[in-house]
């Protein structure tokens, strides 16, 4: 018996049932618009005593039931609503059979209620319970998760509204709170491990010989270029579509989350990305969004058509639809590999179109750290002949050797088995579209046998890819892979993918605080941080160095203030947090820059915040993608007091 679907079964099936339906049945979850849509407001908490229960429950999304953890039954958690002044004691019982925990991202606490274990404070023990009580000392949108193993992917998160203690300068008629995230039936230990064996495992859009015979994508010369560097353009995002369903509110693309309006209101749309591992490109096709805070911060609106959003990020927008229409908000996974879909409509059971998935992004050399653009002189470098190794006629010869299917036409080798080498990191090697190679599962290779390779440091001309004098403080070691011989200020920059969409998108330089920053003293010094990884082997790392090897703390004196250099080394973007802190970058505002608590760091480039040391204690300080901070990229920065040794 077999269960394959002939042509003609797939035929006779799409003609069954009234309008269609079942052939709606074959798009993608985000295509279909057979559903009525669910118009159901966010459980909402509020008031001076709160009470939040942690456990294991079920969770249906587009008909199909996972395992998730929630709080109170629901997932994401419910909305805590609190007011700008107030002191507020949570209560959180956690019924799991293991330590939990919740950080409140974004609210400044004292940190021994900063909810991260092993930091200040000790987690919540399997069936007890802990009592965070703070006062609130600021007002917007928040969110608050787990820091506890890899609880946040299963549903371990919640938003949080702070109202304003006076008049709240953003004027609208309703709000609806928008919590992205990405959902798989995979556990999070099974996804992690998976990267490990092969980091590019969840990558299903890789360039291909096809692609390449009908001219998609790459040139061949690019193609054998970033080939012998083991680089892959479309290594964008570790996990994917392939296996994550991207939701809002809890619910998936077929499921419709819908949120009302009347024509003509100013609705306010408060945008979370509670996601584990996916930045979004979020857009509402005829409406113009106007920016107006970020990460809780007010900031002079903006109007725009589109922003990306980087996990932990917040952003509220206010839109105002005139015509009696539904509206499909989108939010675009970064590598277009899936969407996660709500609609705005004036009554309920309504759908807006839904756009199709666009192009996926393929990066380029100013994502390695490399503008060729801004080289002067060195435009007509070819790279293939000054690659380490690679022979110069390669080029010539490649066309026959693609069409045989050798993998001698990229250099023969298994990159899955090359211990320095991160194809995931390394945007721009096409491993799918190397016929007759399993870079995945080549048993006959010793990766041992292979660890004095340096890949890494392959020379591009006069430039070198793993050249440790442009980072002397960086930790040489196999997790880290490249060093970004050009690193530049991509803050002015869209993100990947957004470069020629057409239409105004916002970024960093856009964003001005409302309000003068409370601290304008120029920095007293400066230090540069490193955003170091190996993507062939998923490791991850500040400095070269990751958390578990790494136990001295970033040492800040009170109240002293500090400039902070972020270099991206790797071709992956790295959304960066600070615990207990917000910092203002320096993108050209002076005493207006916006302030933030977490940033989108560009592959290949840097980002620069000045920031004020003021609460003492220890604080987390790590990449919210969460299995880069699971393998590594984290560390401890501690606040003395005043007097004491730095």
């Amino acid at each position: 018996m077999t269960n394959a679907i002939n042509r003609r079964q797939l035929l006779r099936g799409a003609t069954l049932t009234a309008g269609g339906l079942a052939a709606a049945g074959w798009l993608p979850a985000w295509a279909q618009t057979v559903s009525p849509g669910i118009v159901r407001p966010l459980p909402t908490l509020s008031g001076e005593d709160i009470t939040l229960k942690i456990a294991r429950q079920t969770l249906v999304v587009d008909g199909h039931r996972t395992r998730a953890i929630g709080i109170n039954g629901t997932v994401p958690a419910p909305l805590i609503r609190l007011r700008e002044g107030q002191t507020v004691r949570l209560n959180v019982v956690n019924d799991l059979d293991e330590d939990s925990s919740i950080h409140w991202h974004g609210l400044l606490v004292p940190p021994e209620f900063d909810g991260v274990p092993g930091v200040s404070f000790p987690g919540i023990k399997p069936r007890s319970s802990f009592l965070y009580q703070f006062p609130i000392r600021q007002s917007g949108t928040y969110w608050y998760h787990s820091h506890s193993g890899l609880q946040e992917q299963l549903g371990h998160y919640g938003p949080i509204v702070i109202d304003p203690a006076g008049p709240d300068p953003v004027q609208y008629d309703r709000e609806h709170v928008l919590v992205l995230a990405d959902h798989s039936p995979l556990s999070p230990q099974e996804i992690f491990r998976r990267m490990k064996v092969d980091a590019g495992h969840f990558n299903f859009q890789r360039q291909t010989l096809a692609g390449l015979l009908s001219g998609k994508d790459q040139k061949l010369k690019d193609r054998i270029d970033w080939g012998a560097m083991r680089m892959d353009p479309t290594d964008v995002s570790d996990v994917t579509g392939s296996t994550y369903t991207y939701i809002v509110n809890g619910h998936g693309p077929r499921d419709n989350w819908t949120g009302l309006f009347k024509p003509g209101e100013r609705v306010r749309l408060r945008v979370i990305n509670a996601s584990a591992m996916t930045n979004f490109n979020v857009r509402v096709p005829g409406l113009t969004l106007s920016i107006v805070q970020a990460d809780g911060q007010n900031v002079h609106p903006v109007e725009v058509e589109e922003f990306q959003i980087g996990v932990a990020e917040t952003y509220d927008a206010v839109v105002t639809p005139a015509e009696d229409k539904a509206y499909t908000i989108v939010a675009e996974a970064i590598d277009r590999s899936g969407m996660a879909r709500a609609t705005l409509a004036p009554r309920p059971g309504m759908a807006g179109e839904v756009p199709p998935l666009r192009k996926r992004p393929i990066a380029t050399m100013k994502d390695m750290g490399m503008d060729m653009s801004s080289m002067h002189g060195m435009e007509g470098m070819d790279m293939s002949g000054g690659a380490r190794g690679i022979d110069p006629t390669a080029e010539q010869n490649a066309s026959a050797k693609l069409a045989t299917g050798t993998a001698a036409a990229m250099g023969g080798m298994d990159h899955g088995a090359m211990p320095g080498m991160d194809h995931g990191a390394m945007p721009g090697m096409d491993h799918g579209s190397m016929p007759g190679m399993d870079h995945g599962a080549m048993p006959g290779t010793d990766q041992g046998s292979m660890q004095g390779m340096d890949h890494g440091s392959m020379d591009m001309g006069s430039m070198k890819m793993r050249d440790f004098s442009n980072a002397p403080q960086v930790k040489k070691g196999p997790g880290v892979q490249t060093i970004s011989p050009m690193p530049m200020d991509r803050t002015g920059e869209p993100g990947q993918g957004l470069e020629d969409v057409g239409h105004k998108v916002l970024v960093y330089k856009d964003l001005m605080a409302l309000d003068r920053n409370p601290d304008v003293r120029a920095p007293s010094r400066s230090i540069d941080i490193h955003l170091t990884g190996n993507m062939e082997r998923f490791m991850w790392s500040f400095d070269g160095e990751k958390m578990s090897e790494k136990h001295e703390p970033i040492p800040f004196i009170e109240g002293e203030r500090v400039r902070v250099n972020l270099i991206n080394d790797t071709m992956m973007s790295h959304p960066i947090h600070i615990h207990g802190h917000f910092f203002e970058l320096v993108t050209g505002h002076g005493d207006h820059g916006p302030r933030k608590h977490t940033v989108i760091v560009q592959p290949g480039g840097k980002v620069t915040w000045d920031f004020t040391a003021d609460a003492v204690g220890d604080w987390a300080f790590h990449c919210h993608l969460l299995y880069h901070m699971e393998a590594g990229m984290m560390r401890i920065v501690s606040v003395r007091p005043k007097g004491e040794a730095a």
